[in-house]
């Protein structure tokens, strides 16, 4: 993993790439949630990378902001009018976007979603993803060793991703309920739980502002929330900002998913207590090996053994480790980290 990220890092993003003399006119379009998050500005470093290696024509496409379903659809359109190979997607509405999905693999391209599942999960050929229930079960499982017997009565603030609920939202979401040790009602749902800790449930759209805003409106419910959870970094360095303008940026444990570089850099200054870290250009790579191979002679991927998907790998990052937990350390993070 580490040679690859590190091959990989080197690439230069890019929209489209014309066709090398070995791919033999293979095609890949990559449609990510948007084109400014870290995470999949690094995925598009992967996929382009990749595709050179390979001699494949990329196209990446992106919706205007987290959430922007319609954008999605036409991008697939698109990439089945143009007559592509494959798709490598993030959904940012993963009910929403199947119909789409459906009839760009009738018309016989491989469709693999990255990082987010699609509901139901099989409606695209493989998904290539970070475990992100246990990525949100690894927080939840360090914020509870780290509270120690104030876990039973914290105070916990949700941040998450999308009112529609997309599966990487809930994933984490659940995991990291069930790692603090809360009962869930129904683990394909967030919201409908009824431990008392849990103070609130706010959307993000996964960027800084949406982050403050919503820890904004949880401080306003009670101002003596403990526990943050959030749905990625970006959200969690907006809870900060909204923390700090509160004078509780000293006395409340954060806790994220992503690993980026920036996100790996706020552990090691206090910001987040500890992050589970995850590989997009390592889900990229493979994406585009995998419309390589299917192009070449119609195999398809195959899940990691017991699972419903292709598993790139998880990491607990954080400089004080818990009993218990299994996690790296910053300096680890930082040589894996992205962005």
């Amino acid at each position: 993993m580490k040679k690859l990220l590190a091959g990989t890092a080197l690439a230069m993003m890019c929209t489209t790439g014309a066709a090398f003399a070995g791919g033999h006119g293979v095609s890949a379009c990559l449609i990510t949630k948007t084109d400014t998050n870290p995470f999949f500005v690094k995925m598009r470093e992967g996929a382009a990378a990749k595709a050179e290696e390979l001699g494949v024509s990329l196209s990446s496409y992106a919706g205007k902001v987290d959430g922007d379903n319609e954008t999605q659809v036409a991008a697939i359109e698109t990439c089945i009018a143009n007559g592509a190979s494959g798709i490598l997607l993030t959904a940012s509405d993963t009910a929403a976007i199947v119909p789409t999905v459906e009839a760009a693999k009738e018309a016989g391209l491989l469709v693999i979603a990255l990082d987010t599942p699609l509901e139901p999960i099989d409606a695209a050929h493989m998904t290539f993803a970070t475990d992100n229930f246990l990525a949100g079960e690894l927080i939840g499982s360090w914020a509870a060793a780290a509270m120690g017997d104030g876990a039973a009565d914290a105070k916990i603030a949700m941040l998450d991703l999308a009112i529609s609920q997309p599966t990487v939202g809930v994933l984490r979401d659940q995991g990291f309920l069930t790692g603090f040790g809360v009962d869930v009602v129904d683990v394909n749902r967030w919201g409908d739980e009824t431990d008392p800790r849990i103070i609130c449930n706010e959307v993000t759209a996964g960027n800084e502002e949406g982050g403050r805003l919503a820890m904004e409106n949880c401080l306003a419910v009670d101002s003596d929330i403990n526990v943050v959870y959030t749905i990625n970094e970006p959200s969690a360095a907006g809870a900060y900002e909204a923390l700090t303008a509160a004078g509780r940026q000293d006395d409340v444990l954060i806790v994220s998913v992503d690993g980026g570089c920036p996100g790996v850099e706020d552990i090691a200054d206090g910001v987040i207590g500890a992050t589970s870290q995850q590989y997009p250009l390592l889900m990229a790579s493979l994406g585009i090996e995998a419309i390589a191979r299917f192009a070449k002679d119609g195999t398809l991927p195959e899940n990691s053994p017991g699972k419903s998907f292709f598993d790139t790998g998880v990491s607990l990052v954080t400089d004080a480790p818990a009993d218990g937990v299994q996690s790296i350390s910053v300096d680890e993070g930082l040589d894996l980290c992205w962005g």
